[in-house]
């Protein structure tokens, strides 16, 4: 019995000391209401989970670069949908339409991402509903 009880609270200490990443609302992080589109050049493309992130450089009216990050869904939502990891090549000038995020970063959930050489939609939908 001592041997099972301390078993069980050992569990316990490794439960609770183990870091966890809760998954947010996109509510909380966008804002609906400030939809924005801009087209720019992909830089980097992390196909990780929980989200697909890319980022993109776009030049103001003035010249001045901003580099921007996107969330799209999952890499296995994205596979489903026809995504590969070469759907977007560093370099591809692409035009995203999305939602901006509340904090008013170069941050947005993507609704559509379009390929400028070619006009090819290669997404639409939501990261997650808003």
């Amino acid at each position: 019995m001592r041997t099972r009880f301390g078993f069980v609270a050992f569990a316990m200490i490794l439960s609770a000391a183990a870091p966890t990443d809760g998954h947010h609302s996109a509510s909380a992080e966008f804002d609906a209401t400030k939809r924005i589109k801009i087209t720019g050049a992909l830089t980097k493309l992390d196909w990780v989970n929980p989200h697909t992130i890319f980022y993109i450089d776009v030049a103001s009216d003035g010249g001045k670069v901003a580099n921007w990050s996107w969330e799209l869904p999952s890499p296995n939502q994205l596979m489903r949908a026809g995504w590969t990891r070469t759907s977007m090549k560093i370099g591809d000038i692409v035009t995203v339409e999305g939602i901006h995020a509340r904090d008013g970063s170069n941050h947005g959930m993507a609704m559509t991402v379009t390929l400028v050489s070619t006009g090819r939609q290669l997404f639409a939908g939501k990261a997650e509903e808003p």
